[in-house]
């Protein structure tokens, strides 16, 4: 792994310094998060995915992961996720790795396995499992598995306890979606281990109380996530990035995991293969009762961010209301993180990274496509020129109207 050290200046921000990990190097040091949009159908990539993650990589981003996809049909959030469980579906992701690789920025996927938060219905309707009803509808609700036979909250099913056989199937099967991934193009492989998934629940003290190998203490809970990350390099070799996103904290009432627990653990990945840990938090339950949610303020997540970079030896990557340039390049260089991904804000401004060269930088259109910035150029320079005269969009119309 090398990092850039460059001193940053005005014209040459943190923000803007590359990175390279396993040969392999973003331009610069803001992403795209992964976000499920719900969109795939029996987990094919569509046309709409190439059009909304291509928007990214046209806006500068330098590294755009594709949202959760699921390992098996088992693991999908609701009928409407992505998969990589089928050689099939490696198709339709070369296209977007193609894309995002021919505009500039580095291809990553997220690989996920819901567990016991699997089975619901999208967020616009609730996000709640579902139910007949759904069934009723063509989209009937499937047995979701996890570490033990709890659910994830109140009016939530009851997972199948997974065997020993199944975690030894489950681990397969990470390794093939991973494989897959590779062979699509993928450069930035990230394993979904947050949120109250399934790797997170086996982790989750609150959501595994197995009695087996792979439960009770801290090296029984860490197994399964640490086979996983084993089979998935040995599947991968050594030139892919491979990330693994963590819940920096359970943010429960009683028990659950902290900040402490999530560094130890991060060690561990880190000695296992994984390269980058992207730290959000929570989700381990859907019982709000119980929930003390990390409080969303801007860059919530940069404590739990500084402190697994202070601790361990992995590229650490950091999510949470990251919306300002002045903020997100602050938090490269005060060594709050060496990533800022942005999800909600990307797809308000899909041109976000353009903006913040303009914002912090004295680059205008250096940057862009040239089919945009050769005509956005003469357009800047339209606006300066009418500001300076005192005209708005509005002189026209008040000149008529007397005012």
């Amino acid at each position: 792994m090398t990092i850039d050290a460059r001193t940053a200046s005005t014209e040459d921000r943190a923000l803007f310094t590359p990175l390279t990990i396993r040969g392999t190097t973003l331009p610069l040091r803001a992403g795209v998060s992964p976000m499920c949009m719900y969109a795939a159908v029996d987990g094919f990539a569509s046309d709409f995915h190439l059009a909304h993650l291509g928007r990214f990589a046209l806006g500068g981003a330098g590294l755009v992961i594709v949202e959760a996809t699921a390992i098996e049909p088992r693991g999908r959030i609701s009928h409407f996720d992505l998969g990589l469980w089928d050689d099939a579906h490696v198709e339709g992701m070369t296209r977007i790795a193609s894309l995002l690789d021919a505009h500039g920025s580095v291809p990553g996927i997220q690989l996920g396995h819901a567990g016991r938060r699997a089975s619901v219905r999208e967020p616009w309707h609730a996000g709640a499992p579902l139910d007949e009803t759904d069934a009723l509808a063509g989209n009937p609700p499937w047995q979701t598995v996890g570490p033990s036979a709890l659910p994830a909250g109140p009016n939530w099913p009851v997972p199948t306890e997974m065997s020993e056989a199944e975690i030894a199937e489950s681990v397969a099967q990470w390794a093939s979606a991973a494989r897959r991934a590779a062979e699509a193009g993928f450069r930035y492989i990230e394993l979904h281990g947050a949120h109250g998934y399934l790797l997170h629940s086996f982790l989750s003290p609150i959501s595994n109380t197995r009695t087996d190998g792979y439960g009770g203490d801290t090296a029984g809970r860490i197994r399964y996530p640490l086979e996983v990350i084993r089979a998935i390099r040995k599947a991968i070799g050594d030139e892919i990035i491979l990330a693994y996103r963590v819940s920096s904290v359970d943010g429960v009432l009683d028990g659950g995991l902290g900040i402490e627990d999530i560094v130890e653990f991060s060690r561990h990945a880190n000695a296992a293969g994984v390269d980058v840990i992207d730290t959000s938090s929570g989700g381990i339950t859907t019982d709000r009762s119980s929930d003390t949610r990390v409080r969303r303020g801007f860059g919530f997540h940069a404590d739990f961010a500084r402190a697994i970079k202070a601790e361990t030896d992995a590229v650490v990557a950091c999510v949470g209301f990251i919306v300002d340039p002045e903020q997100a390049s602050r938090m490269i260089e005060d060594q709050d993180a060496d990533i800022v991904l942005l999800g909600r804000e990307m797809l308000d401004n899909p041109n976000w990274v353009h903006h913040a060269r303009r914002a912090l930088a004295t680059d205008e259109f250096e940057h862009w496509d040239q089919r945009f910035g050769s005509a956005l150029g003469p357009r800047l320079s339209t606006l300066q020129r009418l500001a300076e005269s005192g005209e708005t969009p509005l002189t026209r119309f008040e000149q008529y109207s007397g005012a």
